[in-house]
């Protein structure tokens, strides 16, 4: 679903290597989690993937098709919430999912429905009307998600989704994200709160200075020298 293939990314005119040769396949039905510590490359890794920087060199293909030689048949197909998502602060809730659902061409039945059913889900339907410059770091992580979910896409990237959210809509968006992928859809997700990743994740990738250092399962992970929880395997690879 999604194949990143030998990407690399520099800034400072190529003295800081933010990407290096990264390999990743992320496969349909999986949630995958993107792990490392600060400055590893995470965002960046996400920005590339969704479009939003080019890389300097490699691919990526979103469900067959080259975001580089086709970006809007690509972003078509992807959700995206970024760590901190800014929106338009004098529109109200309403109108910025019905924005949303006229970029991407979501029909007015559809629309409804998804708005409906997201806005009930994080407890949101007595704000839709107000603007969102009022709205709290958690209300607006909400309306980011409706936003970037509301075309029903097949592959959700999410980076640091779970932050701002109270521990209900937390709750609510982990099961969201399992049923996404249960139907062979891919989720894609960085987070820092390894107990999520561990418990939630078919499989992992660290990412350090750069570099994928380690890609498995929960267990796979855990096979040779390190044993013990996600936090205790994260924290000697990264120290390493």
């Amino acid at each position: 679903m999604i194949e990143i293939s030998n990407i690399s990314k520099s800034y400072n005119k190529g003295a800081v290597k933010a990407v290096d040769s990264l390999d990743l396949k992320v496969n349909k039905g999986e949630i995958f989690g993107f792990l490392g510590p600060n400055g590893a490359g995470k965002t960046t890794t996400i920005k590339m993937v969704v479009g939003l920087l080019n890389p300097d060199s490699g691919s990526i293909i979103i469900d067959g098709t080259d975001i580089a030689k086709e970006p809007l048949t690509a972003k078509r197909k992807m959700g995206y919430v970024p760590d901190n998502p800014n929106l338009y602060d004098r529109l109200t809730g309403m109108e910025y999912l019905n924005f949303m659902a006229d970029v991407y061409q979501v029909s007015a039945d559809m629309r409804k429905e998804r708005i409906e059913h997201y806005l009930e889900m994080f407890n949101l339907k007595g704000a839709a009307s107000d603007l969102i410059k009022s709205y709290s770091h958690g209300m607006k992580q909400k309306t980011a998600l409706t936003g970037a979910l509301i075309h029903d896409p097949r592959v959700w990237i999410l980076d640091e989704p779970m932050v701002g959210l109270d521990p209900k809509s937390a709750h609510l968006l982990k099961n969201q994200m399992r049923e996404h992928c249960d139907r062979g859809n891919t989720v894609f997700f960085s987070t820092h709160v390894l107990e999520v990743a561990e418990k939630l994740c078919d499989r992992v990738g660290i990412i350090h200075k750069g570099k994928l250092i380690a890609i498995g399962t929960i267990d796979e992970l855990r096979h040779g020298e390190n044993k013990g929880s996600l936090e205790n395997i994260f924290l000697e690879l990264t120290e390493q």
